[in-house]
């Protein structure tokens, strides 16, 4: 970069690699997509949801009159979450029931689990760990404003 001092190019190339590196804590969740009426929670059901957009996996569970219907898919956390909630009491498990749950690891609305004991509270957080990169953005930044 003809003009600029060494110290900035070095900077401007660090904050360059900095962008890359940060790419890379993109989130990407997989989900069982299917609406069937058998649970479909096998490989060939397993999508890739949008990154950073559908970040949870949303489970609906009817109950018809020609037996139990399955939908499952990709969401955004706002509309998988509204969605739950506002029918969460159409949610008896009696005939005309709908039952929407959202959650956020990878194939988790898949089969129901068998409980396992519980070990710890701190145990049964499903929250993703990220790198924490902010501190290194301020310093770096800081450096190249200063």
């Amino acid at each position: 970069m003809p003009g600029y001092p060494p110290l900035l190019r070095v900077r401007t190339s660090e904050l360059a690699r900095l962008r890359l590196s940060d790419s890379r804590l993109a989130l990407q969740i997989q989900c069982y997509q299917c609406e069937m009426t058998h649970d479909c929670s096998t490989p060939e059901f397993i999508v890739n949801c949008t990154v950073n957009v559908q970040d949870m996996c949303q489970k609906e569970v009817l109950v018809k009159e020609d037996g139990v219907h399955y939908r499952k898919s990709c969401a955004s956390s706002g509309a998988c979450l509204i969605a739950s909630s506002g029918y969460q009491q159409f949610c008896t498990g009696k005939l005309n029931s709908v039952c929407i749950s959202c959650c956020n690891t990878p194939l988790c609305n898949g089969p129901r689990q068998k409980k396992r004991p519980q070990l710890s509270a701190a145990i049964t957080l499903n929250t993703p760990r990220l790198p924490v990169l902010s501190f290194n953005i301020i310093i770096l930044l800081s450096s190249i404003l200063c």
